[in-house]
């Protein structure tokens, strides 16, 4: 199983920064179609006039990024997908504070998804995150895999942890469209994207100091 991380929103808790800040994790497995459709839509636009290296949502315009949700759409069977949402405007203390709450809302995410890789009978765990460029987000990621396989799973898949830049994986752009999809949702209550992608998300969670409560 293949697991890929993205996060929209900011940990800036001040006046200047986001309301939201959102954790995304999308769980495939080999063989993956949606590569083939995101590949031959990539060539698509290069012969069309456009430059773009790979897709990423934010800075895609509005047809690239209505296709590529269009692409994703059509293939949600092979995606799952689980994400969770903190008001950062509810996170007290000692969780206002950005490494500690992103690792609390990791290990929170990972709990779930590991779970679905475990039921899956998985042998092997491959996390792959955007290359960060903050060095303990990435220990937090290698510590949070470890610590949730060791206390839930005694008998758990080989796993392993990857940073790679979002060029590398389509994956990665996949999940990065997703998380913007919750973010967009929660952050400026426009749903339209999230709607198209409803059906795969199988955990929506909010993540309240150190509770996580189902929607």
């Amino acid at each position: 199983m293949y697991i890929f991380l993205d996060e929209s929103g900011n940990l800036d808790f001040s006046a200047r920064g986001t309301r939201y800040f959102v954790l995304t994790s999308v769980s495939m497995e080999r063989p993956f179609p949606i590569y083939e459709a995101l590949d031959a839509y990539k060539y698509d636009c290069l012969e069309y006039g456009l430059e773009n290296e790979h897709f990423h949502c934010s800075s895609d315009n509005r047809h690239v990024r209505g296709r590529v949700f269009g692409i994703i759409g059509s293939n949600l069977g092979e995606i799952r997908v689980r994400t969770l949402v903190a008001n950062k405007r509810r996170a007290g203390p000692p969780l206002a504070y950005s490494d500690r709450l992103y690792s609390e809302m990791l290990s929170e995410l990972l709990r779930r998804v590991l779970r679905g890789a475990a039921e899956s009978k998985a042998d092997e765990v491959v996390v792959i995150a955007d290359a960060v460029p903050v060095r303990s987000r990435r220990r937090a990621i290698e510590k949070s895999v470890r610590s949730v396989l060791t206390k839930a799973f005694p008998k758990r898949p080989t796993f392993r942890v990857l940073h790679h830049d979002s060029r590398a994986h389509y994956g990665l752009q996949v999940a990065d469209y997703l998380c913007w999809a919750v973010f967009r949702k929660y952050e400026r209550s426009e749903s339209s994207s999230f709607d198209q992608i409803r059906p795969a998300v199988l955990s929506e969670v909010e993540f309240v100091h150190d509770t996580a409560e189902d929607h």
